[in-house]
């Protein structure tokens, strides 16, 4: 395989800080454009849920195909070349985007345009990581293959974030004065049940009145603990969850039928929903008999409270005008959540609904202790223009990106075109890419190769399903009770921080030492770590302290031993098609994570306790594949020390 490697002899090098964050930090910033962004996008417009997921859902394709040319981009021009043109493209796309919102065939032309820059995207991941391979010596890769990462998580981040906080200020800044809502969640208030509230007029429903709305009250007080049960008014009483989905679908019935929101009415309290539940089939009763823990269910009401705001306008609008409230959480205990799985908490009132409430559901974690709160906003400003700006500034961003790599990105001598391009000299290195990818090494390390891609991270792609579940779920059910704001700074403070050091460390670790060197002691640290969660699960502390320094050693084992696995990646990708070799790697990266489908089905068969042991277990697979994979003991490290 180190036969046909040539040796990056860059011609006019910079340093890699001048170009690896900036380059990985736009390669993270349009997946997130594409995958996460348009969905909130789609939302805030007013497009269904079904609408979203069927369209968006297919938005992910290029990235999941894009082994399959590849090797286009390893036969024809430079991968600097590829790099630079796809930025070009990406931010043409963006500008796309931005200046068909206002449109009235916005969703088909932003789709399309989504679509293409998904290809343009997943064309710039191949080459960028293409050039990343030829740009830098072995030791070099091995050093900063963590700060790529970093700076693509904080690409996520900012995309996820930043940008959906501009378009948010510029909602709340462009139309009428912002509805607030504050839900103050209380142990001392007894436990009572919510019912429908009423919006008050306070005699400003002339014609003259400046247009605003009106809410049931600004501050909605409900206790943590719900009732037991509820009167059903014909002398009985119903259990406060089945009261809870009959209110919830109320809540969805009254917003259809009053043409706030576009949906289906829904019949509520059918038996039928669970008939299914409880028959197993052969295999997994018996699975649960042999494998499976016994726990006995605490006794007493385990159901979230809920709580009940109600909106409307002061008066009627001008005719013809629809005015779009898009209410959303602004701050405060996310364990107070507006519901929005199931109801829609975008309403459009008009000269027909304005007297009219728009019902919103809150949940109220019942795992709270002590008295919290939280704030929602509803907005009702320009949506298009707030999105407009948000792509202008993408793309305004890519265009200064590719210039700025115009001059940043080295220009490395094996970087360099292929002479023979014409159509039988494609074919023929299309074919040549695939072939050598599975016969470069002698058929049984080629097996043990592709094993590691495989089942590397078999344990982490089960855990990493589970470990948000088993944080949130309640004690008697073998989870550890966690509110949900304590999770969202657990997992998605405290972990993606051990993740990311962990990345680092492990760069720098490897380029020291190189990947033969830190092999075996990354994926140990990949299996080792998740005894933390056997710990967890068994003794059930679920303190933060304790919980966040688990969790932090989980994720930076994770992060440390990852690294052995995207340097293995390069280095099964060296030689003449490095840059498609390395597209069908991540290709099975992506599969060996799509392993990880059926750990929800097997912790709720054998339970918490034996779910975490059974990842341990699997470890044997990391550490296996870790001992038959062979590595070239120089590759990752200095120079000086290959002597």
């Amino acid at each position: 395989m180190k036969d046909t490697d040539i040796r990056p002899q860059a011609r006019g090098r910079r340093s890699p800080w001048a170009w690896i964050p900036t380059l990985y930090f736009a390669q993270g910033l349009p997946y997130v454009a594409v995958m996460t962004i348009s969905v909130i996008m789609y939302k805030r417009l007013g497009m269904s849920n079904t609408d979203i997921a069927l369209y968006t859902g297919w938005l992910g394709l290029p990235w999941v195909i894009k082994p399959f040319w590849s090797p286009f981009v390893d036969i024809i021009k430079t991968k600097r070349w590829w790099t630079l043109a796809m930025q070009w493209v990406v931010a043409v796309a963006l500008a796309g985007i931005a200046f068909t919102l206002p449109t009235s065939f916005y969703v088909q032309f932003t789709f399309a345009i989504f679509m293409l820059m998904g290809f343009a995207s997943a064309t710039h991941d191949i080459a960028a990581d293409g050039f990343y391979m030829l740009a830098l010596d072995e030791h070099d890769q091995s050093l900063y293959v963590g700060i790529r990462s970093t700076f693509y998580r904080i690409a996520t981040v900012m995309g996820q974030g930043i940008l959906v906080i501009l378009a948010g200020l510029i909602e709340m800044n462009s139309g009428l004065e912002p509805v607030r809502l504050r839900v103050v969640a209380d142990p001392s208030l007894p436990a009572s049940a919510a019912v429908l509230p009423q919006v008050t007029a306070t005699g400003t429903a002339t014609d003259g009145a400046t247009l605003c709305f009106l809410s049931s009250g600004e501050t909605l007080q409900a206790s943590i603990q719900a009732p037991d049960a509820v009167a059903d008014g014909r002398g009985g009483e119903t259990d406060f969850a089945a009261y809870a989905a009959l209110m919830l679908d109320s809540v969805n019935n009254l917003n259809v039928r009053n043409g706030f929101v576009t949906g289906a009415v829904r019949q509520a309290g059918t038996p039928q929903a669970v008939a299914a539940e409880g028959q197993d089939s052969p295999f997994r009763a018996w699975l649960r008999r042999t494998f499976g823990e016994e726990r006995r269910v605490a006794e007493g009401p385990v159901a979230d409270n809920i709580a009940l705001a109600a909106v409307r306008l002061n008066r009627r609008p001008d005719p013809g005008q629809t005015i779009v409230l898009n209410v959303e959480y602004r701050g405060g205990d996310q364990s107070i959540r507006l519901e929005q799985a199931r109801l829609s908490t975008r309403f459009e009132f008009s000269e027909r609904n304005w007297d009219r409430p728009a019902y919103l559901l809150f949940h109220i974690d019942q795992k709270l202790q002590a008295r919290t709160e939280a704030t929602f906003v509803g907005t009702s400003g320009n949506i298009p223009l707030a999105w407009l700006v948000v792509f202008v500034v993408l793309s305004a961003f890519f265009f200064l990106v590719a210039l700025y790599h115009s001059w940043a990105l080295p220009r490395p001598s094996a970087d360099s075109a292929r002479r023979d391009t014409d159509a039988r000299s494609i074919i023929r290195g299309f074919i040549d890419a695939f072939r050598t990818f599975f016969t470069k090494l002698p058929p049984g390390q080629t097996v043990a190769a592709i094993a590691f891609m495989l089942l590397y991270r078999f344990p982490e792609a089960q855990l990493t399903k589970i470990i948000q579940p088993f944080l949130l779920d309640p004690v008697d059910k073998g989870g550890l009770g966690l509110t949900t704001g304590e999770v969202g700074l657990v997992y998605g403070t405290v972990g993606i921080i051990g993740l990311t050091l962990g990345g680092i460390v492990g760069g720098l670790c490897a380029a020291r030492g190189g990947l033969k060197k830190w092999l075996h002691p990354m994926a140990w640290s990949m299996s080792l770590t998740c005894l933390t969660f056997v710990y967890l699960s068994y003794v059930q502390d679920h303190s933060l302290l304790t919980v966040n320094i688990c969790v932090f050693v989980e994720q930076f084992g994770y992060g440390f031993g990852f690294t052995a696995y995207m340097l293995y990646l390069i280095y099964y990708s060296e030689g003449r098609f490095k840059t498609s070799h390395y597209a069908i790697c991540t290709g099975f990266m992506a599969l060996s994570m799509m392993l990880g489908m059926v750990a929800g089905w097997l912790q709720e068969t054998i339970g918490y306790r034996h779910f975490f042991v059974w990842t341990m277990l699997c470890c044997i697979f990391t550490v296996g594949v870790a001992m038959l994979v062979k590595v070239d003991p120089n590759f990752g490290r200095k120079a000086v020390e290959k002597s």
